[in-house]
């Protein structure tokens, strides 16, 4: 959204002159790259304890800036009150009602740096309470409302070998050498990573000076480039939170325990010790139980996340969510202590289900999604009388804030129209749900096909295959601005969930296991199959492309057939020997993905490899990839792109500065992914823009 701009004298002028008469309405066109500055999104619904108010995050592009930005606004749970709360572009987020409803932390850049504030409901007074060096990260009320919590680095002081030369008074000297003995010294979308661990900290409600409560050469509640959460016990004495309390934490990477810290004296009690990683811990309301999500680590590429319950001592752990074959994060208590929410995908459908402590299943809500795109994803909230605040995504709608009231007759109700004045004049492809069998054992695989707008079944129309990447991921019923651009550019889009997708159950998810890329061709090639049958798809306009794992599964599918006309591969791995040395999650790819390291398994490595398939390659090939893709190197992208050009193919790689993974930092280098796209396979079509 813009900003917020006082009411114009040129709007008052416009309303003081005569209406004038009606005239026609230009038709409606499909989505472009354009619309990208266009489309706001709705983010973490936080609803106040008491059910009557909502307060969640619009966030929204700015055109002159070329940046991202986020406000807060208030909503009505009826509906009848919907204004911000802040504005400007900032960045504000993490609302989180105070116990009694009465005041909100959230944490703002609005003062240049981010900070912890505290916003007065009644009188509309905001301040912030904290002025700290590293930002803090993921508020959380005391049950009293005297204290927050949060989760910042603190920071140490960086890394030299030997004593550094000081330049003399006046002299100009290049930025000194970079030492580190970290594995992930720089991690994707944060950079170099800083010098530090993790902690928890405490701070009055009121402000004062915050106290570090953790301590120690470990790190607490995540890591520096990704921040984890803290609880409260109700009583208000200890914190409850994750924590890599191990010296081979780097290499280790999914081992985490729950550890409970004394809020007065630090002493950290240990309520976790098993193999596998132990996160997200909540008390219930009466103090009784700790529930939390993990697993016990078999080191296969995909494992079920579930939920356990455990007494605050740490005894009695056992599994309740053992019904429920998908993984399972964000647990909330019922106010009752007698259940506990989660959100989960199930067949490409995001849902909030209430677990009860004896396993019993109650899905809540449906359709949750982030709103950009069509991989799972949303936030929910929940009151204390069990109403769901949450973000709902259609095929055909971004996130909007809804809400799914409790008992027999609970229904859900959308409390926001953000993009109904864009929509409104905007025609998108219309999404049909399709399954379908693969070639390689007649499994059933879920898809979803956009049909461009205007869609007449009788014309024969060029055909995208649009490939998830993850590889642990899926796509689903949700909307998705990329995709839709695709189509209005004229083109039918398959996109669907391979095996190794989730949302499909454990033994699915791991039909991958040390064997991707793999039998996945079977599964994606059946789907252009099954779309050629239907009639209005030209079979010799066949063109492929994805994203980091679907940038993978692109290179795999042109290595093993000619039919696609040019192909588009998004920032992938090339290479799995140089992607375990050189990326942010190599320790994990070797661990879990591969069979061992690359010395030890070097025919694995090579068969799996993409530069194992190059030779066989004939298709037009474009790469792009961010050049701060610490995720999937950009050196995998050149491997790829040299290779092809030693074999004659014709290819062209793009660089995109100051991106990590995704291409999506700056809405520019978004829109430039889809105005690329368009460019790549309308010149291989012979067709001009």
């Amino acid at each position: 959204m813009p900003t917020l701009r006082p009411f114009s004298v040129a709007v008052c002028i416009a309303l003081a002159m005569p209406i004038a008469p009606a005239v026609a309405q230009p038709a409606a066109r499909g989505l472009t790259a354009a619309d990208v500055f266009q489309l706001e999104y709705a983010g973490d619904p936080q609803i106040s304890p008491d059910g009557q108010w909502i307060v969640y995050v619009r966030r929204f592009s700015d055109i002159q800036t070329d940046r991202r930005y986020g406000n807060l606004w208030l909503l009505k749970t009826d509906g009848s009150v919907h204004r911000p709360i802040t504005s400007g572009r900032t960045h504000d987020d993490t609302p989180r009602w105070s116990p009694d409803g009465k005041r909100l932390a959230y944490i703002s850049d609005k003062g240049g740096t981010p900070q912890l504030h505290v916003r007065y409901m009644d009188t509309g007074e905001s301040f912030a309470i904290t002025s700290v060096p590293t930002p803090p990260v993921n508020p959380a009320w005391s049950a009293d409302g005297t204290q927050i919590a949060y989760v910042a680095l603190a920071p140490e002081p960086a890394l030299v070998i030997g004593k550094p030369l000081t330049p003399p008074p006046g002299a100009t000297w290049s930025a000194p050498p970079k030492y580190t003995d970290k594995f992930a010294f720089r991690f994707n979308d944060a950079g170099e990573v800083p010098s530090g661990w993790m902690h928890a900290f405490v701070v009055r409600a009121d402000g004062g000076a915050p106290r570090q409560v953790t301590s120690g050469a470990y790190h607490h509640a995540g890591l520096p480039y990704a921040p984890g959460t803290v609880s409260w016990t109700p009583d208000g004495t200890e914190l409850l939170l994750s924590a890599r309390r191990i010296d081979d934490w780097e290499i280790k990477t999914t081992e985490t325990d729950l550890w409970a810290v004394n809020v007065a004296s630090g002493a950290m009690r240990r309520l976790t010790e098993r193999v596998g990683p132990d996160q997200n811990p909540v008390v219930s309301p009466d103090g009784k139980l700790i529930a939390y999500t993990g697993y016990d680590d078999r080191h296969v590429g995909y494992q079920n996340t579930m939920l356990y319950v455990m007494n605050r001592d740490g005894s009695g752990k056992r599994l309740v969510s053992g019904k429920i074959d998908q993984s399972v994060g964000r647990p909330i208590w019922a106010a009752d202590s007698k259940g506990v929410y989660v959100q989960f995908d199930e067949k490409g459908n995001t849902r909030v289900a209430h677990v009860a402590l004896d396993g019993t299943v109650r899905v809540v809500a449906k359709n949750l999604g982030s709103g950009t795109s069509a991989y799972s994803g949303g936030e929910y909230s929940v009151s204390q009388g069990g109403t769901v605040a949450f973000t709902l995504s259609t095929p055909s709608v971004p996130s909007e804030v809804a809400i799914s009231t409790p008992g027999p007759q609970g229904a859900t109700k959308t409390l926001t129209t953000l993009n109904a004045s864009l929509l409104a004049n905007r025609q998108l492809g219309k999404v049909e749900e399709i399954w379908y069998k693969s070639s390689k054992d007649q499994r059933p695989v879920q898809g979803w096909i956009i049909t461009p707008p205007g869609f007449d079944p009788a014309k024969k129309y060029p055909f995208i295959l649009e490939i998830h990447g993850g590889p642990f991921a899926n796509y689903g019923d949700r909307f998705d601005e990329e995709k839709q651009v695709m189509a209005a550019n004229g083109f039918v889009v398959l996109y669907t969930n391979p095996r190794g997708s989730t949302s499909y159950g454990e033994e699915f998810g791991n039909l991958i296991h040390q064997a991707y890329p793999g039998d996945d061709f079977y599964d994606l090639n059946s789907g252009v199959d099954a779309v050629i049958a239907k009639g209005y798809v030209d079979p010799a306009q066949l063109y492929v492309t994805g994203g980091s794992g679907g940038g993978v599964l692109t290179a795999w599918m042109i290595g093993h057939t000619d039919r696609f006309k040019a192909a588009l591969a998004f920032y992938p791995v090339i290479n799995w020997e140089s992607f375990v040395l050189t990326a942010d999650m190599g320790a994990k790819a070797a661990a879990d993905w591969m069979p061992g390291l690359p010395w030890d398994n070097v025919d694995n490595y090579a068969k799996r490899s993409l530069l194992s398939v190059v030779k066989n390659v004939k298709t037009p090939t474009l790469i792009m990839t961010g050049e701060e893709d610490f995720r999937t190197p950009m050196s995998e992208s050149e491997q790829y792109y040299k290779a092809l050009k030693l074999r004659g193919v014709e290819t062209v790689l793009v660089r995109v500065p100051d991106e990590p993974h995704g291409i999506r930092r700056r809405p520019s280098h978004e829109a430039a992914k889809l105005t690329t796209l368009q460019g790549w396979f309308e010149k291989h079509r012979g067709v001009t823009p």
